[in-house]
């Protein structure tokens, strides 16, 4: 694993420096006539980043090389406020001209448990594989002050070592049910885009980058076997990290 840590000066720093990351691999691939996989989440960094994205990159990105799928999603209608597709949908995607077959939404509103084998099945039906399981070229996770990242919350042994694609969950200090992308599909991916903000993230972030591979953490649990791992930080998140005092 191959670890990249980034600081900015700024929000929008952060956002235009994941947004040409994400140019450089989207529109690589597109010259070369393949197709990519990206996976997002939801929260209010990508929240801004989505914006960026829309309001500066429609036209210097060719979206439509892109398959989107979500890292993880609430169980709530696609007009939900609390939905992850619904944030992505509203701030980007309407704008990129991408075809609707190329974005492929958690359906929320179905049975938890149904919607996880079903979402499963279309990852593995669009993504190619290595080693038997889907690998994303891009997968953006965030964290929590917990330590959970997409919904992975610590404590839920059974999910965290599911060999599984994706699981239905319980969060467990709201009860809300949400679908999840496992351990053993996020560590297969190629690239991991981390984004974190706040000094409210500060201790976190020290933690997982200084102590990875902690199982009591589910965001020290993410090291890709064969792929890298980018954390795109601000000043305050990444003001706790030892290698930059």
């Amino acid at each position: 694993m191959e670890r990249i840590i980034r600081v900015y000066r700024s929000l929008s720093e952060l956002s235009h420096g994941v947004a040409g990351e994400m140019m450089n691999v989207i529109n690589k691939a597109a010259l070369s006539g393949k197709r990519v996989n990206i996976a997002l989440s939801g929260g209010n960094t990508p929240k801004t980043l989505f914006s960026f994205l829309g309001n500066y990159y429609c036209d210097s990105i060719k979206w439509k090389a892109v398959d989107f799928f979500w890292s993880d999603e609430r169980c709530v209608p696609p007009h939900s406020p609390e939905s992850n597709y619904r944030l992505a949908k509203e701030t980007f995607l309407n704008k990129t001209g991408i075809y609707s077959k190329n974005i492929h939404r958690i359906k929320g509103e179905n049975d938890p448990e149904k919607e996880a084998v079903r979402y499963s099945s279309e990852i593995r039906k669009i993504t190619e594989s290595a080693f038997g399981i889907p690998a994303f070229d891009i997968i953006f996770l965030g964290i929590g002050e917990d330590g959970h990242t997409a919904s992975l919350f610590p404590g839920n042994e059974n999910v965290l070592n599911s060999s599984r694609i994706c699981e239905a969950v319980v969060h467990p200090t709201s009860g809300q049910k949400r679908i999840t992308m496992t351990l053993e599909v996020i560590n297969n991916a190629m690239r991991i885009f981390f984004l974190a903000t706040g000094l409210n993230k500060a201790g976190i972030v020290a933690e997982v980058i200084n102590n990875p591979g902690i199982a009591s953490v589910p965001a020290s649990m993410v090291n890709p076997y064969n792929g890298k791992v980018y954390w795109f930080l601000d000043y305050d998140a990444a003001s706790e990290l030892s290698q930059l005092a």
